[in-house]
């Protein structure tokens, strides 16, 4: 971050300096506006510190100048106490805040911090180049599933996606089919839990005509359909223990079965999961297969919630505004006050990014002022806390072991169990012999390696 220090007290605009400099601000001085006009012409600034009253150009003056010249860098003003109506005026003249002497310095740095945030987004928001307002960000964690989403598209395995409700699940599952197929594959998706039991096997599998009362024709089921492609099963967590053993199958032979037929047909479909319950808690419970789990669980992203990278908020706000702006026809709000975009960030959001678009939609419809205002954000953090997932010692307690580790120790209980049969070692697990061979021989598993 740059900063112009405006003022004709030499020993404040060198104190103000090193102050700034301990928080990696660095810092260009000038005792009058006229100084301030040439070093704008030859230098950038992320935002200027300007004092009201200098000789030769004060600092109205100067504000006045630079909103003529197009200098959209956000000011704040410094005023002393006697000057708090010249300081409003300055506010209405487009300084974006201001601060009365004596103040403290690390007040000074807070204001300068949030300015430059809603500064950034501003611009983000005039330039308008979101391609999906969900997927954004820059904390280490989206940068990490940025990555774990590249390497899960030069892959045809399948893959299952966790998270709390609202986390993008669904837009992860779309960039992957889109960094793995671009336009060329079907995408398909399906909500298990927004379907009713009984049509869940029909949208999946499809059915023929008369396979029961109502079907009236023959329907493809999402397989079918989604045949050199992509088929998302979200709400995972949601399917029945009997489609469960359906669907298994149908991963395990590479095959579909409409209702009502005889005639099996080969699909090649990639399979993304996603859901928003404890899925070995549920494997552990009896309510969802575990061999279904290691056939979908072959690659994993966790999504974390927005309240675990509030660095993401204002890419995100941005993101949410410049699309919502879009679809409500207003073309006059331009970005978020810096206390507004402080508040955003402050959310818990156990909505997460849901919720956040719902926060700013709401927030639009009250502004009335080209910038969204603190007063007009409205958050309430006590809606959805206890329905969380997972909770923290459960997360943990999951991580501890990776799913690789996780995997050879069933594959080697299975073993076990059946004294080394391969067969029936692998009929239980849902792979094929050959895979079984190939996982024992990827873990060495050595005293199993020998035919049997």
């Amino acid at each position: 971050m740059r900063v112009l220090i405006v003022d004709d007290e030499i020993n404040i605009r060198t104190s103000l300096s090193q102050f700034f400099s301990v928080y990696d601000i660095d810092s260009e001085l000038a005792e009058n506006g006229l100084v301030a006009q040439r070093l704008l012409f030859s230098d950038s600034f992320d935002a200027m510190v300007v004092d009201l009253k200098m000789p030769g150009m004060d600092g109205l003056t100067l504000i006045k100048w630079m909103r003529e010249e197009g200098f959209e860098i956000p000011v704040i003003m410094v005023s002393a106490h006697g000057e708090i109506s010249d300081a409003v005026s300055a506010l209405k003249g487009g300084a974006a805040d201001y601060i009365v002497k004596p103040f403290n310095p690390e007040e000074l740095v807070s204001k300068i911090q949030k300015m430059v945030e809603a500064n950034k987004v501003k611009i983000l928001i005039e330039n308008d180049n979101f391609e999906n307002s969900s997927f954004i960000g820059q904390s280490a964690q989206m940068v990490d599933i940025k990555k774990t989403i590249a390497r899960c598209a030069k892959t045809r395995s399948n893959v299952l996606i966790t998270g709390e409700s609202g986390t993008g699940k669904g837009v992860v599952a779309k960039e992957i089919h889109r960094q793995s197929f671009g336009e060329d594959g079907p995408f398909q998706s399906i909500n298990i839990g927004g379907v009713p039991a009984s049509l869940i096997e029909s949208e999946l599998f499809g059915h023929e005509k008369g396979a029961f009362t109502g079907a009236v024709n023959r329907k493809l089921g999402l397989f079918e359909v989604a045949n050199g492609g992509t088929l998302f099963l979200d709400e995972l967590g949601d399917l029945p223990l009997d489609l469960q053993v359906k669907l298994l199958t149908v991963i395990n032979d590479r095959q579909v079965q409409r209702l009502g037929d005889t005639q099996k047909r080969d699909i090649n479909v990639r399979i993304i999961a996603a859901t928003n319950k404890n899925l070995e808690k549920m494997v552990n419970e009896g309510t969802f297969r575990e061999d279904l789990y290691f056939r979908l669980n072959v690659l994993r992203i966790k999504l974390p919630p927005l309240r675990e990278r509030r660095d993401d908020i204002p890419l995100l706000a941005a993101g949410i505004l410049s699309r919502l702006k879009k679809e409500m026809g207003n073309d006059f709000i331009t970005g978020f006050s810096p206390n507004a975009l402080e508040k955003l960030k402050n959310g818990q959001y156990y909505g997460n990014v849901r919720e956040l678009e719902n926060v700013i939609e709401r927030a639009i419809l009250f502004s009335d002022d080209i910038l969204i205002h603190e007063d007009d954000i409205s958050i309430d953090d006590n809606v959805g806390m206890a329905k969380t997932m997972p909770s923290e010692s459960v997360s943990k307690s999951i991580e501890v072991k990776s799913l690789k580790e996780v995997e050879k120790e069933k594959i080697i209980e299975s073993l076990l169990r059946w004294a080394g049969n391969k067969t029936k070692a692998s009929k239980e697990l849902g792979i094929s012999r050959r895979t079984l061979l190939n996982k024992i021989s990827e873990y060495d598993i050595d005293e199993y390696k020998k035919e049997k």
